[in-house]
C-alpha cells in the first residue's frame, strides 16, 4: 500500500536548522510532484515547497524562498525538505504529499517547534 513516512522534526532554536525526509513506497515516486506542506492549528495547510517528479524544477511559496531547500533522491525514494534560519513562525506540522494526475496521498506528518 502506498506509505509517506515524514521523519525529522523536532525542537530546534531560532535560527537552527532541520532536514525534515519522506520516505515513500507503494507508488512509483518518480512520476509524482512532491510537495511539502504544512499547518498550524486552527489555520488551513499551506504549501512550503514543490519538486518537480525528475527534480529538475522547484518551486516554494514566496515567505518560503529563503533558507528552505527541497530535494529528492529518486534512487531512495525520499523527499528533503533543507530548512536553515528558522524562526518561530515556521512551528508546524509539516506534510509530505505526491500527486499526479489521479491520485493524491498524504503522510501523517512530522512536528517542527522552533522556540529557546
Amino acid at each position: 500500500q502506498v506509505q509517506l513516512v515524514e521523519s525529522g522534526g523536532g525542537l530546534v532554536q531560532p535560527g537552527g536548522s532541520l532536514r525534515l525526509s519522506c520516505a515513500a513506497s507503494g507508488f512509483t515516486f518518480s512520476s509524482y510532484v512532491m510537495s511539502w506542506y504544512r499547518q498550524t492549528p486552527g489555520q488551513e495547510r499551506e504549501l512550503v515547497a514543490s519538486i518537480t517528479p525528475i527534480g529538475r524544477n522547484t518551486g516554494y511559496a514566496d515567505s518560503k524562498k529563503d533558507g528552505f531547500t527541497i530535494s529528492r533522491d529518486v534512487t531512495k525514494n525520499t523527499l528533503y525538505l533543507q530548512m536553515n534560519s528558522l524562526k518561530p513562525e515556521d512551528t508546524a506540522v509539516y506534510y509530505c504529499n505526491a500527486r499526479d494526475r489521479v491520485n493524491e496521498y498524504w503522510g501523517q506528518g512530522t512536528q517542527v517547534t522552533v522556540s529557546s
